[in-house]
């Protein structure tokens, strides 16, 4: 006792989570094998029905997040399209009436109606809408005003603010450009020097921080890496030690720590967990430089990524650049895609002839973290033990168990087989694309939409 009260605060909390932890693995180790079926079951029907809900009404205590209304949309739109379900088409139609009532007159979208138009809730929306999907959610979208809106927020420095007169940082960078990218409407006006802000903030740690100076972060990595993946820069970045960095914040736990230090946090199964999931796809899960995951163009040889674009595509003509939104659009002059990462090579359906090699993190264990830690049997998913259930854990508890699944896949056009999921196969969720974290047959059905309209 005198030992543990010499210990810091953060050593003491740490102390508190692992024995919690260990409990639960302890009592599920001791259980009997059916016991133990039924405790890595993911409760599917229960998720469905506590996500159902809270997108028809939530109650009274959810007024602090009036501001990020399109947020709970999107966190239950997705963990509802990850578990291959819908929602009916009334509630589908109201969802898309109070998100056009969203859209600010000058363009974007506002955490509520009548609100300030704000980067980050104009990535939830948009990706709720996709996951929507459709000719009614997608028309909806006002590609003409928000192109604007997102010229508006764009900063000398080269970052993006996430609101007139707000913040510079990674998150907004990633969500203007993901954005962006998704309604084909991404040029070199947006792209311009946002590659040397996001490397302005890469720390001697290895990871990525909102802003230069701070502390590296695993949301604010993913926010980073993706996006320089998007404007096909990635090759900028010090990867090899951004590898690093988020391979030691899996903890003892089988989940992911955020920063240095700090306790173990289910939703960094996803901010952590997709970062694999793009340095998987970037050949660069040993330090190697990343071979550009475009045509190949000037090499003399045709890179593996070529390949498999090439042999995915078929008779299907999918190995036109699609990097950021293939077709010009009307809206400004596209990016210069001659070299472009090509994204069809970054999701999970077309990636065939990527490197062989094991995934840099600890699959079973992760999914055994959520499975017992953070999922909540009565539905919903949570932090860890001790914590409540939200609609923002289940989104990226789901979203890493997904990453999870396919971890292991050489060849990416085939179901995982059953070792790589924890718990019975039913446990299998749909894939998401990693770039946007939208499940990826919906990312197509907008892309097709996009490169039309």
């Amino acid at each position: 006792m005198e030992s543990f009260r010499s210990l810091t605060v953060t050593q003491r909390d740490q102390v508190l989570v692992e024995q919690q932890v260990f409990d639960i693995f302890k009592t599920f180790y001791n259980l009997p094998p059916s016991s133990q079926s039924f405790m890595l079951e993911l409760q599917r029907e229960n998720h469905v029905e506590y996500l159902t809900k809270g997108l028809t009404g939530l109650g009274p205590s959810f007024c602090v997040l009036d501001a990020n209304r399109p947020w709970i949309c999107y966190w239950i739109l997705h963990s509802i399209a990850l578990l291959d379900e819908f929602v009916d088409p009334e509630l589908e139609d109201n969802t898309i009436d109070f998100l056009s009532r969203c859209q600010g007159p000058n363009g974007g979208y506002a955490g509520g109606p009548g609100q300030m138009p704000h980067l980050a809730t104009t990535y939830a929306a948009v990706n709720s809408l996709v996951t929507l999907g459709g000719d009614k959610a997608l028309s909806s979208i006002n590609r003409e005003k928000l192109y604007m809106f997102l010229r508006q927020m764009k900063d000398a420095s080269g970052g993006f603010r996430m609101h007139d007169g707000g913040e510079i940082d990674v998150r907004a960078c990633y969500t203007a450009i993901s954005v962006a990218s998704l309604l084909n409407i991404l040029d070199d006006e947006l792209v311009q020097n946002v590659g040397n802000y996001i490397l302005s903030c890469q720390t001697y740690e290895g990871g990525i921080s909102g802003e230069p100076g701070s502390e590296a972060h695993g949301g604010y990595t993913f926010c980073g890496l993706a996006t320089m993946i998007l404007i096909n820069e990635v090759d900028r970045l010090d990867l090899s030690s951004l590898t690093d960095w988020v391979v030691f914040r899996q903890g003892v736990e089988g989940g992911f720590q955020g920063r240095t230090n700090k306790l173990v946090d289910g939703c960094y199964s996803f901010w952590q967990g997709g970062i694999f999931a793009l340095l998987k796809r970037l050949n660069s899960t040993k330090g190697v430089k990343p071979i550009p995951l475009g045509d190949g163009e000037g090499s003399g040889e045709e890179s593996p990524q070529t390949t498999a674009s090439s042999d995915a595509a078929g008779e299907e003509g999918l190995n036109e650049d699609l990097s950021l939104g293939g077709s010009h659009s009307e809206i400004g002059d596209q990016h210069n895609t001659s070299s472009q990462v090509n994204v069809i090579d970054i999701d999970h359906n077309h990636s065939k002839g990527h490197a062989n090699v094991e995934p840099l993190f600890n699959s079973l264990a992760l999914q055994q973290y959520i499975l017992l830690c953070s999922q909540e049997l009565n539905g919903g998913l949570r932090d860890k033990p001790g914590k409540s259930r939200d609609h923002y854990h289940t989104c990226y508890c789901l979203s890493g168990l997904s990453v999870c699944q396919r971890s292991w896949l050489e060849d990416e056009d085939s179901p995982p087989l059953p070792r790589a999921v924890l718990g019975p196969y039913s446990n299998l969720l749909e894939p998401i694309h990693p770039l946007y974290n939208v499940v990826l047959d919906r990312y197509w059905g907008a892309h097709e939409f996009f490169t039309k309209s």
